[in-house]
This record gives C-alpha cells, sequence and structure tokens, in this order.
C-alpha cells in the first residue's frame, strides 16, 4: 500500500530544493556586495582617520553579519503570492498582481501562473476561506474580490464550506456540484484540492486551498430539453398509435362485420396515421436543420414567388375554413439568400398557423416589403397578419418551444404537431435571421422575419 506521506515529502523536498538554489544565490549576491562596500568604506576609514585596524575588522564582520540576517529573512520570507515579475506572464490583473506581491517563491510564482491560465474560474485559498487569489476568468464570473475577503460570502453554500474543511482535514481533494438560486439559477461543479506544504502562499504551515469552479448551467439546460423533447415525442407518438391499435382489436373482435363501424374506424385510422406521418416528417425535418445550422444557404430564392405558391397550395384549406388569404408586395422580385425548399417551409407554416387559428378574423393578410437604407445592405420583411383571438402575452415566448401549444386540444384537433414554429425558428437561425412574434388578445396576431437582398451583383450573371 502506498505511503499517504510520501508523495507529499517528495514534493516538500522538491521544492525545499529548487527555493534553496534560488534563495542562495539572491543571499550570495547581497552578501558580495555588502563585503565589498564594507572594505571600501573601511579603507577610506583606515586611511583618512587613523582608526585602528581591529576596530575595523570588527565593524565590518558587525554590518556583514547584519546584512546576511536581513537577506535571510527577506529570502525566507513566504508571504501571500509573488512578486511582479513573476506573475507579469500569467495572464493576471493589475489588482491580482498586487495581492501576491513581495515573495520570492519560485513555487509560488508557478502556482499562480498555472491558475492564472486556467480557462475556468479559479481561487487560491487560505485554509480558512479567505482569498489569496483569483485567475482572471473568476474576476470576469464574480467580479473582483478583494484579498483576504471569505469566499463564504461569495459562494453562499454550506456544501461548499464543509468540502474545503473535509480537504483541509484530510490533505485531499473532493469534488461536488451544487445549484446557485441568485442572482440566476445556475449549476457550479465545484472541485477543493489541498495544495502541497511550504508553497510559499501562506505564512505558515499550513496548506493553501485550490477551488476550481465550472458553470454546468447551459449543459444541464440541453440534457433537460433533450429529455423532455424525447418524453413528448414518445408521448405524441403513443397517442395516435393506441387509437390505431384500439381501433384494429375492435375491427378483428366485435365490429368485424360491422360495415357502418368499419367506414367510420378506418376514417379515424387514416387521421391518426396522417398525424403520425406528420409529427416524423416534422422530426425528421427538425434533426436535419439542426446538423446543417451552422452553413448558411447561399442560393438565391424570390419570396415573392415562394409566398405565391404557398398561398395557391393552401387554397383549399383557407376556403374551407372561410379565410381569405391576401398578398400585398409591388410588382418585383424579392431576391433573398437561401434554400427554396427551407423557406417554403417557414411560410408555409406561418400562413397555415394564421388560417387555422386566426380564421375568427376571416382574414390572412401576407406582405413583403423592401427596406431600403443608405449607409446599409437592403432587407426584405416578410409578415403574416391575422385577424384572430389574439395571444396572450406569458405564451409568446414559449411558440417556438418544441411540442408547446396554447391549446393543445385545438392543436391536435388541427392537425398540429407542436413543432410547427420550432422548425421555423431554426430554418430562420440557419439563415441568420429571427422571428418576431407580435400579439394582443383580441387584436391578432403577426409573425415576422428579415432577411438580407441580394445585391444586384450577385443578381447579374
Amino acid at each position: 500500500m502506498v505511503n499517504p506521506n510520501l508523495a507529499e515529502n517528495r514534493q516538500r523536498g522538491f521544492y525545499s530544493a529548487a527555493t534553496f538554489h534560488h534563495r542562495f544565490g539572491r543571499a550570495l549576491f547581497r552578501v558580495r556586495f555588502v563585503i565589498l562596500c564594507v572594505a571600501f568604506i573601511g579603507a577610506i576609514t583606515y586611511v583618512n582617520y587613523a582608526v585602528p585596524t581591529s576596530w575595523v575588522f570588527i565593524s565590518s564582520l558587525a554590518i556583514i553579519a547584519v546584512a546576511m540576517v536581513g537577506t535571510r529573512n527577506n529570502a525566507g520570507n513566504s508571504g501571500i503570492g509573488v512578486s511582479d515579475a513573476g506573475v507579469s506572464g500569467a495572464g493576471v490583473s493589475d489588482a491580482s498582481v498586487a495581492i501576491v506581491s513581495k515573495t520570492e517563491s519560485p513555487v509560488a510564482r508557478e502556482i499562480i501562473h498555472l491558475a492564472g491560465s486556467l480557462p475556468d474560474p479559479c481561487f487560491l485559498l487560505h485554509p480558512d476561506g479567505r482569498v489569496i487569489f483569483q485567475n482572471p476568468p473568476a474576476e470576469e464570473s464574480f467580479g473582483q474580490i478583494q484579498s483576504g475577503a471569505s469566499i463564504y460570502a461569495l459562494l453562499r453554500a454550506p456544501e461548499v464550506k464543509d468540502t474545503i474543511e473535509h480537504c483541509v482535514a484530510t490533505a485531499g481533494s473532493a469534488h461536488i456540484q451544487y445549484f446557485e438560486r441568485v442572482p440566476n439559477e445556475k449549476l457550479l461543479d465545484v472541485f477543493v484540492a489541498r495544495l502541497g506544504m511550504h508553497t510559499g502562499l501562506v505564512n505558515d504551515e499550513n496548506p493553501p486551498i485550490m477551488l476550481l469552479l465550472r458553470d454546468l448551467t447551459q449543459q444541464h439546460r440541453l440534457d433537460r430539453m433533450r429529455a423532455d423533447f424525447v418524453a413528448n415525442a414518445s408521448h405524441e407518438l403513443r397517442t395516435p398509435l393506441a387509437s390505431l391499435t384500439g381501433f384494429i382489436e375492435t375491427l378483428k373482435g366485435s365490429a368485424k362485420h360491422d360495415t357502418a363501424a368499419r367506414e367510420q374506424f378506418l376514417d379515424i385510422m387514416e387521421t391518426q396515421a396522417n398525424r403520425m406521418s406528420r409529427l416524423i416528417n416534422d422530426l425528421l425535418s427538425l434533426s436535419l436543420i439542426e446538423m446543417n445550422v451552422d452553413q448558411r444557404p447561399d442560393d438565391i430564392v424570390d419570396l415573392k414567388e415562394v409566398a405565391a405558391h404557398i398561398i395557391d397550395t393552401l387554397k383549399p384549406i383557407s376556403e374551407r375554413s372561410g379565410v381569405k388569404v391576401t398578398l400585398e408586395a409591388l410588382e418585383q422580385n424579392y431576391l433573398v439568400p437561401g434554400a427554396r425548399d427551407e423557406l417554403v417551409q417557414v411560410v408555409q407554416n406561418l400562413v397555415e398557423n394564421a388560417i387555422k387559428y386566426g380564421q375568427d378574423g376571416k382574414l390572412v393578410d401576407v406582405s413583403i416589403t423592401n427596406l431600403a437604407r443608405i449607409d446599409a445592405p437592403d432587407e426584405i420583411l416578410f409578415t403574416v397578419r391575422d385577424a384572430g383571438p389574439g395571444i396572450a402575452p406569458e405564451n409568446i415566448p414559449r411558440l417556438t418551444e418544441r411540442f408547446y401549444r396554447v391549446d393543445v386540444a385545438s392543436s391536435r384537433e388541427k392537425g398540429g404537431t407542436g413543432l410547427g414554429l420550432a422548425i421555423v425558428k431554426h430554418i430562420l437561425n440557419r439563415h441568420r435571421s429571427g422571428l418576431k412574434i407580435t400579439s394582443k388578445p383580441g387584436d391578432g396576431a403577426t409573425f415576422s422575419f428579415i432577411l438580407e437582398a441580394v445585391s444586384d451583383a450577385k443578381q447579374s450573371p
């Protein structure tokens, strides 16, 4: 079994040897300088004032002894931090340099340099939790902390304090995660380790503590979104599948020879099968878009032609719903860089949603406008307005979430999968744009996005 003190003893020996060579060289230089000064002063005193040689010799020895004692104290000082020269390359701020000044320890310089180079927030602490040093990411995340301030005033979590005390007592390391609720909810990964003895960071024999923090909030949010997505997708597929299974069992059993029931059940089964098909198609579309989100499409697409095509395609649905769809655009082309199939999907989702959920107003207005600018590239504004009941303010920020619906029953009844606006958002993100939603209850809803217009140079062959 490995002796737990062996590694520490070896480390201590290495640190002692390195410190000895560094301090011995500086002390020798200072002693030589003092001897030369004393010899020069003694010679002048002996020649000018005829002072006895024995007095000069004794005085010289006394001065040299005092100088050596001062040199030893300076070389042995293990105050907080390192010299300015030692941290100049560590990437620390002026405030941090001030905190870690006036020491000769090469080990402390290496520790500060390492902590200052870490990409995550890092603190060096006294065993009682007082801050010795914080690296630039820590200053950026938590603000500048005064030297000697308690880390427990910053991280108000009992588990952090318990972990630090455990590492101090056991001379080991530990790893925990905890939620920070104020001012914003964060999931922090905390690694605590006790450093070796004689590091030069503290004035006594108690080793300092290194505290390393990592923000896992975004990763946790993505994991939660992924889990919610799988759960919602499973639920959406399970419902029509259960319906199909039930009707199949009925048709094979009691309704085997019932013609009227068979016709009714087959219509319902067809509806449920179509719903599953739409859901699967939307899931595949969303997955494909997310795979290519970093690749901006550069084909040239005429938004006016796309809008006219979609309005004609959805004409049977709009007539069946009693909704009139109009297109307002000048007699010109509205060319934008993009992928035609994806922009068709965007326009179709927006117009179809306006027909389905804004049909109370019996009117959907699609407009395309060229936003000409003097000092910037022209942009194309695409807008879909309905005259329906509108959307409550609390629902607007969540409309582009996957499977989010304001009215679940109404959405399913009208064939919605809950993925349409999520697909729109991701497609527009790929086209370096965004979806803007404005609405008031009782005053309809407006969905719009802006794309950069194709310049004349790109239009020419």
